[in-house]
């Protein structure tokens, strides 16, 4: 039979041990630093002292609109629906981008054409969260802008 070596735990050892568990954990952290600074997409506006003065009156002209809006991608095409009262609205899109919620790298334009029921186009997505950043206008010039979470299939 062989005898277990047993070896003693010294004060350098313990030293060695703190020191490569505080080596880790600064590694991560800077790690997920450096990617949340690197993958941060920007301001959402330039001036948000200015864009605050109007945000109430913009949020209350477009709630007046009374549009249920949303959107959904099926079998590769997303699907806009703008309704009021349960009816399609025709509105006139100055811009859409589809993208992540944190990331501009995958941001596509999808150019949207109404069918007659929904705005559609064509997209290639990958699994995960999506948003659509819709600015139209309404027949009666009221500009709606919001962010929509796009329903996809999991």
């Amino acid at each position: 039979m062989t005898e277990a070596v047993q070896k003693e735990l010294t004060g350098r050892k313990v030293l060695l041990i703190v020191c490569s568990a505080f080596a880790v954990i600064i590694g991560v952290n800077l790690t997920l630093a450096y990617k949340a600074v690197a993958t941060f997409p920007g301001l959402e506006t330039k001036n948000s002292y200015v864009a605050s003065q109007a945000f109430d009156a913009n949020r209350a002209a477009q709630e007046a609109l009374g549009w249920d809006v949303g959107a959904r991608v099926e079998a590769g095409q997303l699907r806009l629906s703008i309704k009021h009262d349960g009816e399609p609205v025709k509105v006139d899109i100055q811009s859409a981008v589809l993208g992540r919620a944190t990331n501009v790298s995958q941001d596509q334009t999808p150019v949207l054409a109404f069918d007659g029921r929904d705005y559609v186009a064509p997209v290639s997505l990958e699994r995960g969260n999506w948003n659509l950043r819709l600015v139209a206008q309404a027949e009666d010039g009221t500009m709606f802008q919001q962010r929509i979470i796009v329903e996809t299939a999991k």
